[in-house]
């Protein structure tokens, strides 16, 4: 096919803006055959956890394909733009530093594996279960807010990988999916210490022997990973006297995912036991003592 005349002569006198326009062409088409490819890949994959893996390879490859090209055309074909490049890049590195930073992020977070999605973390102050993760943004299902105990709100939080680079990251999952939790019950003046300490801990011995018995192990690797000392897995309680009761501190490991529910069931369980200690033990509550000018107790 012989190109006219009069488009031959443009090119010949405008090289460097006619690479510039086949060099666009050729990003759009990679985008578009990109998303082409993600939409067919939702349709024929209907396991999430592959759709989604197999969705993040293909923009990941189309994301390499696009550096190939560019760095084909800037140190090939547009010879005459090395000056040019050298020229813009400056600007570009101050008024898109927070797209760098995001690009950059989100590299990193693949390479080192800081999270990944299904994780449960906390970035720049926002708590939630990550959903996913792109070039740009990490998405989360926010949990806590107004909602007590580690719930969803309902709301979908993107975040800019950025911020991987400016504060501390909490991961609830990676390599210890496994959270300390505490109870504190207030124990009436008078009632059996012992027995109030043998109820709450045959009641978290019971309800808690699995999550004892499966972190173990898990901490076992932790600590041959990190340089952190060893643990106390098995539920434990402590005692505090205060002013007005005896406070018997319960501390014990759990799900992640699944401390607001365990925690329901320790009160219950323990509740129903001490109502089945005969008033051996009985629980404490605030109260106020009024002493008129005779030093009688009203």
């Amino acid at each position: 096919m012989n190109i006219p005349y009069e488009i031959a002569s443009w090119t010949e006198l405008n090289p460097t803006v006619y690479s510039i326009i086949k060099y666009i062409i050729w990003v759009i088409f990679i985008v578009f055959f990109i998303q082409f490819l993600r939409k067919l890949i939702r349709k024929k994959l209907p396991e999430n956890a592959t759709r989604y893996k197999a969705q993040k390879t293909v923009e990941m490859a189309g994301y390499f394909l696009i550096i190939i090209l560019s760095i084909s055309y800037f140190t090939g074909n547009i010879r005459d733009f090395t000056l040019a490049i050298g020229l813009i890049s400056a600007g570009i590195a101050v008024t898109l530093q927070e797209l760098i930073l995001s690009i950059a992020g989100s590299i990193y977070i693949l390479i080192v594996k800081l999270y990944s999605p299904g994780d449960r973390i906390e970035m720049n102050g926002i708590k939630g279960d990550v959903i996913d993760i792109d070039s740009m943004y990490t998405t989360m299902m926010e949990i806590g807010m107004w909602v007590h105990s580690d719930n969803y709100t309902g709301r979908i939080v993107k975040i800019t990988n950025a911020y991987v680079f400016k504060g501390p990251i909490y991961n609830y999952t990676q390599d210890f999916p496994f959270l300390w939790d505490e109870i504190n019950l207030p124990i009436r003046y008078g009632s059996d210490l012992e027995l109030a300490k043998d109820l709450v801990m045959k009641v978290a011995t019971d309800k808690l022997q699995q999550y004892t018995d499966t972190s173990t192990q898990v901490w076992k690797e932790v600590v041959q990973k990190y340089y952190v000392e060893d643990a106390q897995l098995a539920p434990t309680v402590a005692v505090l006297l205060t002013d007005n009761w005896i406070n018997l501190n319960l501390r014990y490991i759990v799900d992640h995912k699944l401390r607001r529910r365990t925690k329901h069931q320790l009160n219950e369980a323990i509740y129903e036991a001490i109502l089945n200690s005969k008033g051996k033990v009985n629980l404490a509550s605030a109260t106020i003592e009024l002493i008129n000018t005779k030093n009688k107790t009203i």
